[in-house]
């Protein structure tokens, strides 16, 4: 295995397989998902929110390993396979096993042997099916319904997971044994809004993507990036790339797409949305409180204190400009980073770090 030079070079790797980032967070991300695609048997479980980029990642780490590249990458939608057929769809089927198999069928197991199996949406696997999933994995052989016989496998198996497999097995929601089954080499996708750097790379390339709708966009301009820079992003990458497109679609003139692009494809804001929001964070600090026994205002200390250093880490030191934002006065605001031990703002716009 050779190993690229520079995290410059690494990233270059990935973004030719389409896995676009400037993240440092996501570069160390980057790091093992290589080093897993080049020892072709090792189970890999991939965890992020909805959108973050799992099958982008998932596809990449199967063309980079060298020994199944050339063999199929099969996905298995966990969450919308029809739990009746789920046996017959995974494993495979012999003719006459039950009602309507008129002729012997592989499973995708079967289909992807010698490849990638991609298990998306593991966290959405019946519980019944868990337990014969997990023995497939172990002994590497599979029984079509029907048959008394198990056939042998050779198959890489990479999980994606929307929500932590952990706290699902604490729940009783997903099995342990199976978890620690997949959980061998885990890779955990941050959210979009805690990637800031990746806003212009991605927008970029989605406009290139969809050229068609416009034509070719060569630059972002910083006042979009600071605006989409306090977005929540709940869709993540997924959500941007369809926003791109809107932009482009109802874009008229120039090779930059701007703020006045964004309100042209966002439209006026929605309070409803905005409610959708502060329910989100409810239910969040909720769990927070319940789960975990933190008491009330303990736990709503700690969120102003996250809220300020979400802050400080999008627009900078310079308290000014989070006041502003915050809508609040600096001496307010000045106060507030006191009295959670936050350091290393200024009211001095010239000392803003870029």
């Amino acid at each position: 295995m050779t190993v690229p030079g520079s995290d410059v070079e690494l990233r270059s790797v990935f973004a030719r397989l389409g896995f676009i980032t400037s993240s440092p967070n996501v570069t160390s991300v980057l790091q093992r998902a290589y080093k897993a695609a080049h020892v072709s048997d090792v189970t890999v479980l991939l965890e992020g929110e909805t959108g973050t980029g799992k099958q982008v990642l998932a596809q990449a780490i199967h063309r980079l390993d060298r020994k199944r590249s050339s063999f199929p990458l099969v996905t298995v939608h966990c969450s919308t396979i029809a739990e009746a057929l789920a046996e017959s769809e995974l494993f495979g089927h012999q003719r006459g096993a039950f009602s309507g198999a008129i002729v012997e069928r592989k499973g995708l197991f079967q289909s992807a042997e010698h490849g990638t199996l991609f298990l998306d949406d593991v966290n959405d696997l019946p519980l019944n099916l868990q337990p014969k999933l997990l023995d497939v994995i172990q002994r590497g052989t599979v029984r079509p319904v029907g048959s008394d016989r198990e056939l042998r496998l050779d198959v890489r198996i990479i999980a994606a997971s929307n929500r932590p497999l952990e706290g699902l097995v604490r729940e009783g929601r997903f099995r342990s044994d199976l978890f620690h089954r997949l959980n061998v080499v885990k890779l955990a996708l941050p959210p979009l809004r805690e990637r800031p750097e990746d806003l212009s790379g991605l927008i970029l390339t989605f406009a290139n993507r969809h050229g068609s709708l416009y034509g070719p966009i060569e630059k972002v301009d910083g006042q979009l990036l600071n605006h989409l820079a306090t977005k929540t992003f709940l869709g993540n990458v997924r959500e941007l790339e369809n926003a791109v497109q809107r932009m482009l679609f109802l874009k008229t003139d120039g090779a930059s797409l701007g703020i006045e692009d964004w309100r042209a494809q966002s439209g006026p804001e929605n309070p409803e949305a905005d409610s959708d929001l502060f329910s989100d964070a409810a239910d969040a600090a909720w769990k927070i409180i319940s789960m975990r026994g933190i008491p009330y205002a303990q736990a709503f200390q700690e969120i102003e204190k996250r809220v300020l250093e979400t802050a400080i880490k999008v627009h900078g030191p310079t308290r000014r400009e989070i006041a502003q934002r915050m809508h609040t006065s600096e001496r307010t605001l000045y106060y507030k980073l006191k009295a959670r031990g936050i350091n290393g703002t200024t009211s001095n716009p010239e000392d803003r770090v870029a």
